[in-house]
């Protein structure tokens, strides 16, 4: 930095000039609050619906013979129950259900032994998914026969408070991430020295106050987004459970992290840090981008350990990238002196071109797994979210590229276009968090897909019995092609679970010289619930058996018929 030290004597006329129009950044940035926040307000579609409810026992809508001693819900992610949010209504409207438990993606109600009448009965559930999402629904299914629907229990979706302030703390952090660790990155390592400190050491303690904030407020607004309740309507037990759950783990060490890194960081912002704290301080900033990705989608996504580390090179690319950029339109474009800018501005325009190429790198293969498909870009609200915000992300690149040429021309020279061409930059990217903010509150593509093959009728539920045991399973979807999932649950003639030993189904196209298809089934704990996979290459009528062993001398096969249509796989 001899060049930038050396610039350190009175500003020319020119200097003076821009140093007077700068006084329009500040509404620029006022202007880019708004607008980030206002981004805030757009519709992110049901916050409630990320990990989608496939299959049951006893199935949704089915009859069985006798009054089950428990009911199984299955997700298509693991879940947690919200408690007293859980409950099996018999048909008089009496509460049943004794305390819900879930095992990763299977949620277990115990229902009390006792008599129960003849009719239908209601399932309840509210439970959280493994990215921290709420969900909530209701089944029926009737013993003997159907009779009158008992009373549904008042529905507890999100509170709008609670739907304006999730988006709200996340979009706190965001921003108290970008400006505590741009002006850092600065003041370490290229700061000019004669330059005054004070403003930007300030503008990265505002940021660590953010992000903390925006941490506190994330654990308060997880307890009534979880519960249904209103935001102010929070109590210590709730709080606790928050605390207690792996998402409240997650903040509570981002907590932790920030306070050691605030006690770490007056010698890095003063320029007077040795290599050893800059270091921890480094390692410690990674560690909490970490936090991100575990409170998030990442965390139940396929190829889960891909996507996080995708989610923290977005978010440390981001950091990097918009911290910088207000750290150099409200200090150094306003008061740097020309040649200091011409020794300053090409290197930071060499560390945001890199920021860019990582940020864009992380952003796309999360959206390569989270999105699922191509449609679903133009189908569900998370990709018509991704998809303004790579709308933003291309005009704020334009203004980049921009500012980048001029850096590249003459950056003494021209100021006053550079200063401009930034301030468009750093409105579009607090567009950006903004968008950010809300699309990590929609439901993924690749969970809609899952919820809508759910929802659809190409699925298969059916009760078969042998003198053995009652077998109830659920298909899910049913189409040409290798994505057909099977769940089964084994009873006895009374309705107990039934543990069982070993699964087979067996599959044979009707009609043809085809010859059957024998594939086991994955035994879950308790055993009487299995999982598998099915294929079927042609569409037609296809006969199912299903062979269960219960015992060393103890096996029933029990046979059914399911439909393919002729249609290939959705997509």
């Amino acid at each position: 930095m001899t060049g930038a030290d050396a610039a350190g004597g009175p500003p020319t006329t020119r200097a003076r000039r821009a140093l007077r129009r700068s006084a329009r950044v500040l509404p620029a940035w006022i202007v880019a609050v708004l607008a980030g926040a206002a981004a805030l307000l757009l519709p992110a579609g049901p916050a409630s619906a990320h990990a989608a409810m496939v299959a049951a026992a006893p199935a949704a809508g089915s009859i069985v013979a006798a009054s089950p001693t428990e009911v199984s819900v299955v997700f298509s992610e693991p879940v947690t129950p919200v408690p007293g949010r859980v409950q099996v209504l018999a048909p008089d409207g009496t509460r049943i259900s004794g305390a819900a438990r879930a095992q990763g993606t299977v949620l277990r109600i115990p229902v009390r032994r006792a008599d129960h009448p003849l009719g239908t009965y209601l399932v309840s559930y509210r439970v959280v998914s493994a990215d921290s999402h709420p969900v909530g629904g209701a089944l029926t299914f009737s013993v003997g026969a159907p009779s009158a629907r008992p009373a549904e229990p008042p529905a507890a979706g999100v509170h709008p408070s609670v739907a304006v302030a999730v988006p709200a703390a996340r979009f706190l952090g965001y921003a108290g991430l970008a400006l505590a660790v741009g002006p850092t990155l600065l003041l370490a390592l290229l700061w000019p020295r004669r330059m005054s400190r004070r403003g930007p050491i300030r503008l990265a303690y505002t940021g660590l106050g953010l992000l903390a904030a925006g941490t506190l407020a994330g654990l308060w607004v997880q307890a009534p987004n979880s519960s249904g309740d209103p935001l102010w309507r929070v109590s210590p037990g709730e709080l606790g459970e928050v605390l207690a759950s792996p998402y409240g783990l997650a903040l509570t060490a981002r907590l932790a992290v920030l306070a050691i890194v605030g006690a770490l960081l007056p010698p890095v912002l003063r320029g007077t840090a040795g290599r050893g704290r800059a270091l921890a301080v480094t390692g410690l900033a990674l560690a909490a981008l970490v936090t991100w990705p575990l409170t998030g989608h990442a965390v139940a996504a396929p190829l889960a350990g891909a996507v996080a580390a995708a989610d923290v090179v977005h978010l440390a690319a981001m950091a990097v990238w918009l911290g910088g950029l207000a750290t150099l339109t409200v200090f150094l474009l306003p008061r740097a002196h020309p040649r200091v800018l011409g020794v300053l501005l090409p290197a930071w325009s060499r560390w945001a071109a890199l920021a860019v190429v990582w940020l864009v790198g992380g952003g796309v293969v999360q959206a390569v797994v989270q999105v699922g498909s191509v449609p679903a870009l133009w189908r569900t609200d998370h990709g018509r979210l991704l998809l303004a915000k790579i709308a933003v992300l291309a005009v704020t690149l334009g203004a980049a590229a921009y500012a980048r040429r001029l850096v590249r021309r003459d950056p003494a020279a021209g100021v006053s276009r550079l200063r401009r061409a930034v301030a468009l930059e750093a409105v579009a990217t607090c567009v950006v968090l903004g968008l950010s903010a809300v699309l990590v509150q929609a439901t993924p593509g690749r969970s809609v897909a899952a919820e809508r093959a759910a929802e659809s009728d190409t699925g298969v539920s059916q009760t078969l019995s042998c003198p053995l045991f009652t077998l109830q399973f659920n298909v899910y979807p049913v189409e040409v092609g290798e994505n057909n999932t099977v769940h089964a649950f084994v009873y006895t003639p009374a309705g107990a679970p039934l543990p069982a030993e070993e699964w087979t189904i067996t599959t044979r196209l009707a009609g043809t010289d085809i010859e059957p298809v024998r594939t086991p089934m994955l035994p879950l704990v308790p055993r009487h619930h299995a999982v598998g996979a099915l294929t079927f290459p042609l569409p037609g009528t296809y006969e199912v058996r299903f062979t269960v062993r219960t015992s060393d001398i103890d096996q029933g096969t029990v046979t059914t018929t399911i439909t393919v249509p002729g249609a290939g796989p959705r997509r």
